[in-house]
């Protein structure tokens, strides 16, 4: 995949959604974050939302019964994974997270979020500690996202791995772990998501034999923060901040 190709993805009603590079990313994250908002901890709340509830709709109807194993890195993936861990042991939902990072040891939004988890029912374990995925309705990847350099190191492998092991549904957040969000290629272990919840807008690297069921997360930023990327498009999001969206055809750009 070459970097003058844009990929367009489409909603269920047609409508085009332009791909972004992790470069264009990391600028749009920069300009919301430090110039124009929304905040680090808005977008982190509206990625944790959509995360939860896209889970409990992955689950069906006995979500309320179910139990979750959420899998989390130390960086901003990582903090939408346990901002949704706590939107969902709010629900009543029973929640394992398994962390490389010790909460008390994160900083940032990924301190903040376990901060506020801190006060909900969810159980925290560290990634070396012994859990069983196989006893989870729906896994979590929250590990790396789109920030992956080279190949996961020893702690996000395990996670990764144990996303692989389960024989529930595996929704990723972003892009799937180990997975290269400009690229697609795969330089070490990766998930393989039964669904994918990526940000803002799709990454260039996305596919459907990684990401699976592709759907889109509505962060609260604005035009033109996306327009100082270069980025003009209509708009995607109507009555729901999440939409499905449908890979661009093989070739087409």
């Amino acid at each position: 995949m070459t970097a003058s190709v844009r990929r367009i993805f489409t909603t269920e009603e047609g409508v085009p959604v332009p791909a972004l590079s992790v470069a264009e990313m990391r600028e749009v994250d920069r300009v919301a974050a430090t110039q124009t908002g929304p905040t680090v901890l808005q977008m982190v709340e509206h990625a944790g939302m959509g995360l939860a509830l896209s889970a409990i709709e992955m689950i069906g109807a006995r979500w309320r019964d179910a139990e979750v194993t959420v899998l989390v890195g130390s960086g901003g993936n990582g903090a939408g994974g346990v901002c949704a861990a706590r939107h969902l042991a709010n629900r009543g939902v029973r929640v394992l997270v398994v962390t490389i990072l010790p909460p008390p040891e994160a900083d940032g939004a990924l301190g903040q979020q376990f901060l506020a988890l801190g006060e909900s029912p969810a159980r925290v374990i560290r990634a070396w500690e012994a859990f069983d995925v196989a006893q989870s309705d729906l896994v979590i990847d929250a590990v790396i996202g789109y920030s992956l350099d080279g190949a996961p190191r020893v702690g996000q492998m395990a996670l990764i791995r144990a996303a692989n092991a389960s024989t529930t549904p595996v929704l990723s957040l972003d892009v799937p772990s180990g997975v290269d969000a400009d690229t697609g290629e795969t330089p070490g272990v990766a998930v393989t998501a039964t669904r994918t919840l990526t940000l803002a807008l799709p990454k260039r690297g996305l596919n459907a034999l990684d990401a699976g069921e592709l759907w889109l997360q509505d962060l609260g930023i604005t035009p033109g923060v996306y327009a100082r990327a270069g980025l003009a498009f209509p708009p995607v999001f109507g009555e729901s901040d999440r939409v499905r969206l449908h890979y661009p055809a093989a070739g087409s750009a």
